[in-house]
C-alpha cells in the first residue's frame, strides 16, 4: 500500500422517497434559493419534479428552472445554466437527474461564481470555487453523486473533457433505488458497463500487491454483473437495483484507489472521443473500447490481469478472462464492435487524434500515441 490521503466530503441519504428530505437538507445548509437543473423529461412525466417542487415550497425555498441536459451533456447548455444561475443570483444548484445531469450541475457550480469561462476550467484552469451542489439521482452509473468529477463536452471543439476539483463534490447526494426502477434495459446494460470500468481502470493498470483495494473492486464487478442479470430479469427486483445503486456510487468514490499509487484511466480516455464525436452512449462505447484496450495491455500487467481472470471468471489465463467479461458485454446487450454503433474503421485516425489531446491533459500521452490508440480501436473492428 502506497501512503494516501482519503477524503469525501459528500453525505448520502439512501433509501425509499428520500428526496422528500431535499428541502430540509437545503433549509439546514442555509440555502433560500437553487437552479433545479434537470433532464428531459423523465424527471417531469414521472412526478419527481412535482415532488421535489413540493418538498422546496415547504422548506420556504426558492427556484428557477433550466431543463434539457442531454446524455454527453454540452457546453453550450451549461454556459446557459451558468448565465441563469448568476441572473438569478441563486445560492445553489440542485440536481434532479443521472449522472449527466449531476454533471451539468458541478459545471454550472463552478461557472457561477466567476466571470472566466467555463470551459477554461475543463481544459486546465485550476477550479477554487463553486456553488454548493446537491443531487437526487434517477440513475446508478457514473459516480458522480459522491465524487469529484464532472465531463463536459464541447460540440464546437468536438472535446469531452472533465474537471476534477473538491469544490465540486456534492454537499448532499440522494440515492433513491425505486427512482431507477424505470430505466430502460439497454441504459441499465451501459450502466453496469460503466461502473464496472470505473473499477476496472486502475485495477488493471496499477501494479499488483494491494490486497484490499483488489479485494474491493472483485466485489464491486461481481456485485454489479449480478445484479445486472437480475434487473434485466425482472426491472423492478428492489433489492438487486438498491445493490446496484450502491456499488455503482462505490465505484468511483475515491475508496477503491486509495492507496494503490500510480494508476490511468485510459478506456475513459479513449471512449470520449468516441461520444464527442458520435454522440453515443458513454457506457457503450466504453464496452467496445475495454475487451480491445485489455487484449493491446495485459502482456503490461500480466500478474494483474491473471488475477482478474482468476478471480471475477475462475479462468487461468488473462486471454480467457477478456474473452468472458466480453460475452457477458454480449449478454446483456452492450456494442462490442464500432461498427455495432455505427463507427466505420476507417474513421480510427479521426478518434485517435481527438483521443490524443485528452491522453497529454491527462498525462498518458507518452504511451497512448495516435499509433497506440488507432493499434487499440482495430482490435474493436
Amino acid at each position: 500500500m502506497y501512503d494516501f490521503t482519503f477524503h469525501n466530503p459528500t453525505k448520502i441519504i439512501f433509501g425509499a422517497d428520500t428526496e422528500q428530505q431535499i428541502g430540509q437538507e437545503l433549509a439546514a445548509a442555509g440555502i433560500k434559493k437553487v437552479l433545479l437543473l434537470s433532464g428531459q423529461g423523465s424527471a417531469k412525466k414521472s412526478g419527481l419534479l412535482d415532488r421535489v417542487i413540493a418538498c422546496l415550497t415547504a422548506a420556504g425555498i426558492t427556484f428557477v428552472a433550466l431543463e434539457g441536459v442531454v446524455s454527453n451533456p454540452m457546453l453550450s447548455h451549461a454556459r446557459q445554466g451558468v448565465a441563469l444561475a448568476k441572473k438569478e443570483a441563486v445560492e445553489a444548484i440542485l440536481a434532479v437527474g443521472g449522472g449527466s445531469v449531476l454533471d451539468e450541475a458541478k459545471a454550472i457550480a463552478v461557472g457561477a461564481t466567476t466571470e472566466i469561462d467555463v470551459w477554461e476550467f475543463f481544459t486546465g484552469r485550476e477550479v477554487t470555487a463553486a456553488l454548493p451542489v446537491f443531487a437526487i439521482m434517477t440513475i446508478a452509473a457514473t459516480g458522480s453523486e459522491m465524487n469529484r468529477n464532472a465531463v463536459l463536452t464541447n460540440e464546437a471543439t468536438r472535446q469531452k473533457y472533465n474537471i476534477a476539483s473538491i469544490h465540486v463534490h456534492p454537499r448532499v447526494s440522494i440515492l433513491n433505488p425505486v427512482l431507477t426502477h424505470t430505466v430502460p434495459p439497454d441504459y441499465t446494460a451501459y450502466s453496469a458497463v460503466d461502473a464496472i470500468a470505473h473499477v476496472l481502470e486502475g485495477y488493471c493498470t496499477k501494479q499488483p500487491g494491494t490486497r484490499l483495494q483488489d479485494r474491493l473492486v472483485e466485489s464491486i464487478v461481481k456485485t454489479v454483473m449480478e445484479t445486472t442479470d437480475l434487473i434485466l430479469q425482472n426491472p423492478n427486483h428492489a433489492e438487486a437495483r438498491a445493490s446496484f445503486m450502491w456499488a455503482a456510487t462505490l465505484a468511483l468514490n475515491g475508496l477503491t484507489p486509495a492507496g494503490i499509487g500510480p494508476y490511468s484511466f485510459p478506456n475513459h480516455m479513449i471512449e470520449h472521443s468516441l461520444s464527442a464525436l458520435y454522440n453515443i452512449p458513454h457506457g457503450a462505447g466504453l464496452a467496445i473500447v475495454i475487451p480491445a484496450w485489455m487484449r493491446w495491455y495485459h502482456s503490461r500487467n500480466p500478474e494483474q490481469f491473471t488475477r482478474c481472470s482468476r478471480e471475477l471468471f475462475g479462468l487461468p489465463t488473462p486471454a480467457a478472462g477478456i474473452n468472458a467479461l466480453e460475452e457477458w458485454f454480449r449478454e446483456i446487450k452492450a456494442p462490442v464492435r464500432l461498427g455495432e454503433v455505427g463507427i466505420p474503421a476507417r474513421d480510427i485516425p479521426i478518434i485517435s487524434e481527438n483521443a490524443h489531446g485528452l491522453a497529454r491533459q491527462w498525462g498518458i500521452a507518452e504511451l497512448y500515441t495516435p499509433a497506440a490508440i488507432g493499434e487499440i480501436l482495430q482490435l474493436a473492428v
